[in-house]
């Protein structure tokens, strides 16, 4: 067993000064592009008291997440799986604006179990959230914010795939379901088992015109056509559905109207965050990859438990993977070898060589290794004229 004392915990990652200064590098050039959109950084803390980390939140993420008892009061903790709620928290807290709230933000989260890209159980979750307004204009900001971030690392081109979970909701108003009624048909609808989901629906004795709609649901995925193709499925529907419906045609037609060369593609039945989300949901992808890269939506009213509801939108996605997926370039710059002493002249050249933003390491008196071997493609060397950096 102590062989195995370096062995990391499955989907629990390190990263080595390579990867982890490209992480950083990637970090603050995301951090600078919120701040261009004017949205500020917050810091939530890693854990906090659990019915506060899963308000709003379903059965998901209570089951990725980690659970402690607090020694000092004896209540009930959770490691963050998700900073949303935190940043939900913050704004419905401490915020005391009646004006928009633009927050992003950049940590880490800790699943139970791997989820999502790559099978990782520790995330470098960023993302950012827009507080206080309901119209589809924050829904297209938020939108947009995240095809700029998957831009900062080289991928200009990802498959936007767009639903709206108040479509299902209103379905399942319409035709009277039970909640077990309703988890059954949301869980054949995530898998389209189309078979099931008729088996289902006949089990049910519902209204032959709902339960067609719901059927409908279930095909309701492609390119622009599927809004028609919607209409025309949804004749029968109430007035909360088609309002859902325009909602995300709107959406959808502003977000093409600023971005003609975005590749669109509709889900009806695509209800991630179901439990979490009250509106329009979005994800991006990149071809070979099934998994979503980045993913969002809005979820108003998630304040309300905190003590002021408002409408809210935002998106987040995983540092790590966009490093991964992106053409992201370590821009760390070879160092300069500088020799051990106390020699003035020569103190005062490291420093001066710093400031300019120069990476300079001091030799260790004994030290084995040349320049080469401590990444230092220079050296200090010191002439006549004083001291002056060399190719090593």
């Amino acid at each position: 067993m102590k062989n195995n004392r370096w062995l990391l915990p499955e989907g629990i990652e390190e990263a080595l000064p390579d990867k982890a200064w490209q992480l950083e590098l990637l970090r603050r050039q995301l951090l600078d592009l919120f701040d261009s959109w004017g949205y500020d950084l917050v810091m939530p803390p890693f854990i906090e008291y659990l019915e506060s980390l899963l308000v709003a939140t379903g059965n998901d993420l209570d089951l990725q997440t980690f659970k402690l008892t607090d020694q000092l009061t004896g209540r009930m903790m959770g490691v963050r799986a998700d900073m949303t709620p935190q940043v939900a928290r913050i704004d419905a807290r401490h915020l005391d604006s009646t004006a928009p709230s633009r927050l992003c933000y950049l940590g880490t989260v800790l699943h139970t179990r791997p989820d999502g890209f790559a099978g990782s159980r520790s995330l470098l979750q960023v993302g950012a959230e827009l507080y206080g307004h309901a119209g589809i204009e924050s829904d297209v900001e938020v939108l947009s914010l995240m095809l700029d971030t998957l831009g900062q690392v080289g991928i200009e081109q990802p498959y936007l795939d767009l639903g709206h979970v108040g479509i299902y909701r209103a379905l399942v108003a319409q035709a009277g379901l039970t909640r077990l009624q309703e988890e059954d048909l949301f869980d054949a609808l995530q898998r389209k088992a189309r078979p099931e989901l008729t088996a289902l629906l006949d089990s049910m004795a519902l209204d032959d015109a709902v339960a067609e709609m719901l059927n409908a649901l279930a095909e309701l995925n492609g390119s622009t056509e599927v809004m028609a193709a919607a209409r025309s499925a949804f004749r029968a529907a109430s007035d909360e559905l088609n309002a859902a419906l325009e909602n995300l045609d709107a959406i959808a037609r502003l977000l093409q109207q600023q971005r003609p060369d975005l590749r669109l593609h509709y889900d009806l039945a695509e209800l991630r965050g179901y439990n979490y989300h009250t509106g329009a949901v979005f994800a991006a992808y990149v071809p070979g990859h099934g998994q979503a890269i980045a993913q969002g939506g809005r979820y108003d009213g998630i304040g309300e438990a905190f003590g002021k509801s408002r409408p809210a939108t935002g998106f987040s996605t995983d540092l790590r993977t966009l490093a991964l997926l992106g053409g992201v370039v370590n821009r760390k710059q070879a160092g300069i070898l500088a020799p051990a002493g106390d020699d003035t002249d020569l103190q005062n050249k490291i420093r001066s060589l710093r400031a300019s933003g120069e990476r300079v390491i001091v030799a260790l008196p004994g030290q084995q290794g040349k320049a080469r071997d401590m990444q230092c493609d220079r050296q200090l060397i010191k002439t006549e004229q004083g001291w002056i950096v060399e190719t090593a």
